[in-house]
C-alpha cells in the first residue's frame, strides 16, 4: 500500500473547497488543493455577493405549480428552461416539485435556517486571518416589492424567516426611497434585512485566503482530477496529467462539476445546475449603498469594487449549453427599469449554481467511502455557507463531531 503524501487533498477551489483546506491547513493537517482554474474564478466570482444570512427559504415553491407557466413563457420572466434538457432529466425534475409540497418546503427552510446561525462564524475566522475585512461592507440589504400582489404573496415565505430567527424591517414606499433614493422603478414596499454584510470582490476574498493556506505551508496544484479510488487506509486521486496523488482524506467540492470526479460516489447523486448570469456596469458603483434585490424581477443590484453588478435569473440547461443572451439582455432590460438609461454593460458573465433537487446542500460522508468527503449544491448562497462548510469537512477530516447539525444535508438521503 503506497503511503499517504498529504492528510487532506480538496478537489474545487472555489469558496467551500479553500475554506476547507484553509481550515485544514491552519489545524495541522498537511492539506492539498487541486483546481485546474485560479481559487474563487468560478461561480464564486460572480456570485451576488451577500452574505445571505436570511435566505432560508428554497427555490422549491408551492406557488411553482400555478406560476410556472408565465415563468415558462413570459419575456418579464428571471427563469429560462430548455425542453430538450428537461426530457433527458425527468427524474430530477419531479423530485424538484416534489419538494414544492407546503410541508417540505417547511422542513426545507428549517434545515437552512438552522445551518445559516452559524454561517458567520464559519466564515470570519478566515476574513480576518486572510486579512481581508476591507472586502466587506455591513449596510444591511434590502428587498423590494413592486406590487402589493408579488408581497402579499411572499408573506408565508416572510413568516417562515422571522421562525428561523431573521431579523428585518417592513419599509413602506417612502421608507424604501429615504435608504436608496436611486431606484426607479415602482415601489410597493421593501424588507431591509439587519446587520447582513456584502462583499465588494468575492474573487479577491477567496484569493488571499488561498495566499494564507500557502504561508501556511498549503500546497495548490493547478490541475483538473479525473478519479478517485478509496481505500481503507486513504484515497487515491489520478490527475489528468497522469499524476497519482495518495491522502488520507479526500474532499471533493467543485460545485456543479463534482459530478465527473469517478470513484467519489457524486456521480450517483442527482446533481444539477442552475445557470445565472450577472452584467457590470463599472461607472455606476454608487448607484445604491446595499445590495437591492427586485423580487419580482428576480435579481439584485449590488455595489462592487469594480462597479454596479446585475446578478440573477436561473437558467435550467446542461452545463456547458451556449451562453443565453436572453438571460444578459433581460437583466439589461430590468436595469434600465430600475435605475433608468444607463447604457450597456460593460461586462457579463454566466456561472453555475450547484443544485440539488431539495435544494439543500450535500455534506457528509460519500456512499464511496468515508474516506471521501462530500461538499456541494449550495445552490444561491455557497459564498454564504462555504467558510461553515470548510470547517464541517475540516471536522469530518479528523474523525471529529461537526461543529453543527448536518443530518439533513447527508449524501444518503439520494441512496
Amino acid at each position: 500500500m503506497p503511503q499517504n503524501e498529504f492528510d487532506l487533498i480538496v478537489v474545487g477551489a472555489g469558496i467551500v473547497g479553500m475554506s476547507a483546506a484553509f481550515y485544514a491547513q491552519r489545524d495541522g493537517l498537511k492539506t492539498l488543493i487541486c483546481d485546474p482554474n485560479p481559487p474563487g474564478s468560478g461561480t464564486t466570482s460572480g456570485s451576488a455577493c451577500t452574505i445571505a444570512t436570511y435566505a432560508c427559504i428554497p427555490v422549491n415553491s408551492p406557488s411553482i405549480f400555478t406560476s410556472l407557466p408565465y415563468l415558462l413563457t413570459s419575456r418579464e420572466s428571471p427563469l429560462s428552461f430548455n425542453l430538450l434538457h428537461g426530457l433527458r432529466n425527468p427524474g430530477w425534475m419531479l423530485a424538484f416539485l416534489k419538494n414544492c409540497r407546503p410541508s417540505r418546503v417547511k422542513q426545507i427552510s428549517e434545515a437552512l435556517g438552522q445551518f445559516l446561525l452559524h454561517a458567520e462564524a464559519g466564515l470570519d475566522p478566515l476574513i480576518a486571518e486572510a486579512g481581508a475585512e476591507d472586502l466587506m461592507v455591513n449596510n444591511d440589504c434590502l428587498y423590494v416589492w413592486s406590487t402589493k400582489a408579488g408581497y402579499e404573496g411572499e408573506r408565508a415565505n416572510n413568516a417562515m424567516r422571522r421562525a428561523q430567527g431573521v431579523e428585518f424591517d417592513e419599509l413602506s414606499k417612502g421608507e424604501v426611497h429615504q435608504l436608496e433614493p436611486n431606484l426607479k422603478q415602482p415601489i410597493h414596499c421593501g424588507l431591509n434585512f439587519k446587520g447582513v454584510r456584502h462583499v465588494t470582490n468575492p474573487q479577491e476574498l477567496v484569493t488571499r485566503m488561498h495566499k494564507r493556506f500557502e504561508a501556511l505551508g498549503g500546497t495548490y496544484i493547478s490541475c483538473r482530477v479525473g478519479r478517485c479510488d478509496a481505500d481503507n487506509t486513504g484515497v487515491t486521486t489520478y490527475l489528468e496529467d497522469g499524476t497519482e496523488i495518495r491522502a488520507g482524506h479526500m474532499a471533493l467540492t467543485s460545485g456543479a462539476r463534482s459530478k465527473e470526479i469517478k470513484g467519489s460516489g457524486a456521480e450517483h447523486l442527482p446533481l444539477g445546475a442552475e445557470r445565472g448570469y450577472h452584467i457590470l456596469y463599472r461607472n455606476y458603483g454608487g448607484l445604491v449603498s446595499r445590495p437591492v434585490g427586485w423580487a419580482e424581477a428576480g435579481f439584485y443590484a449590488t455595489p462592487m469594487a469594480h462597479g454596479l453588478r446585475i446578478a440573477g435569473t436561473v437558467e435550467i440547461n446542461a452545463v456547458d449549453a451556449a451562453f443565453n443572451t436572453r438571460c444578459t439582455d433581460y437583466l439589461q432590460r430590468k436595469s434600465h427599469e430600475m435605475f433608468g438609461d444607463i447604457g450597456s454593460p460593460d461586462d457579463t458573465w454566466l456561472g453555475y449554481r450547484p443544485t440539488m433537487p431539495d435544494a439543500l446542500p450535500v455534506i457528509g460522508a460519500s456512499p464511496a467511502s468515508d474516506r471521501i468527503t462530500l461538499a456541494f449544491g449550495h445552490q444561491h448562497i455557497g459564498l454564504t455557507l462555504g467558510g461553515l462548510t470548510g470547517k464541517v469537512v475540516t471536522d469530518l477530516a479528523q474523525g471529529r463531531s461537526p461543529c453543527c447539525n448536518i443530518e439533513h444535508f447527508a449524501p444518503q438521503r439520494f441512496t
